[in-house]
Parts: C-alpha cells; structure tokens; sequence
C-alpha cells in the first residue's frame, strides 16, 4: 500500500536534521526509500574492491567506512522510529558516528559485503516502515536530548543516505574515475 507523508514540521526535529529532511522528495514513502537504495547500491557495486578502501583526504572515512556508518546510522534511527512510533516515551541515547566507524572496522570487510548488508538493513526499514499504522506518524518523543516523530526519523533515514550519497559523487567516485 502507498505511503504518502507530509514533510515533517519544524517542532518535530532538531534543526540539525533539516539539511537531511530538506534532500528527500515527495511520493510514496515507500517507493522513495527502495528506489533510493537502488540507485545507491547500483553506484556504489561499481567500484572494484581494491578502490573501496579510498579516502578524499587523510582522517576522512574509506568508501567502506562511509557505507557502513550509513548502516549503523539507518539501523540507531530506525530503532528510534520503531521505538517512538510505539508510544515509547523513554528518552533515546545519542549515539557518536566517529566513535561507531573505527569499531565497525569496515576496512577489514568486502565492499560487496558491507552493500549486502546495506540492502538488508534498508530492507528492514521499508518494511518498519510500511508496517506502521496512521496514527504512529506524528508520535513525539526524544532522542539525544530533543524533539523528534516518528515521521521526521523516517525523512532522516532517507536524507541521510543521500547525504552521504552526495559525498560520495562529490569528493569519491572522481578520482576514481578520472
């Protein structure tokens, strides 16, 4: 069944958040989330293993690094929408990117594995997703000491990734390529 969300209000997130929410188009929700990890998972299997390991500059993330802190992120703002979208009021930790990336140890892994891995966490989310009744859409409650509905955590999931996507085209994939 289509999934069609109004963009979220100003009161249902941190400012921070809005230059994700700001990325992700209009439609079915849905369709949005499984087209977006499509076009990704479609660039990204592109690149030969051996350049996976790449970084614009030093002290940035490896292409490898970059995708699976794009799973560790969708997976800690999933569980908050699941989490809020039940009526959950516990406040929800924040979590630290730059502490996550080195323990995930993403260089030590495939790039073919850590896009499997891509594919089966957005899975999952789209199916949270198209699982959650009406009424859960604009549940309130708190992660990392703010505001934030179950609807903007599901227009952040999506701007993220093509946040990061972004990156990748801009500062990645042309020295690559060139």
């Amino acid at each position: 069944m289509p999934l069609f969300m109004e963009r979220p209000a100003p009161g249902e997130f941190d400012p921070y958040y809005e230059k994700y929410i700001a990325r992700v188009g209009r439609g079915d929700f849905i369709e949005l989330l499984a087209h977006q990890a499509d076009e990704t998972l479609s660039l990204l299997r592109a690149i030969p293993d051996n350049a996976a390991d790449y970084a614009y500059a030093q002290g940035k993330w490896s292409i490898k690094e970059v995708v699976g802190h794009v799973c560790d992120a969708e997976r800690i703002f999933a569980y908050r929408l699941l989490r809020i979208g039940r009526g959950d009021a516990t406040p929800l930790a924040s979590f630290n990117e730059n502490d996550y990336a080195p323990a995930g140890r993403f260089g030590e892994r495939t790039l073919a594995s850590l896009l499997e891995e891509f594919a089966a966490v957005r899975a999952a989310t789209i199916a949270l997703v198209a699982g959650l009744p009406n009424d859960a859409w604009l549940r309130l409650g708190t992660a990392s000491d703010r505001p934030v509905s179950t609807r903007a955590l599901a227009y952040i999931i999506a701007g993220h990734e093509l946040h990061h996507r972004g990156i990748l085209l801009e500062r990645y994939l042309p020295p690559l390529t060139s």
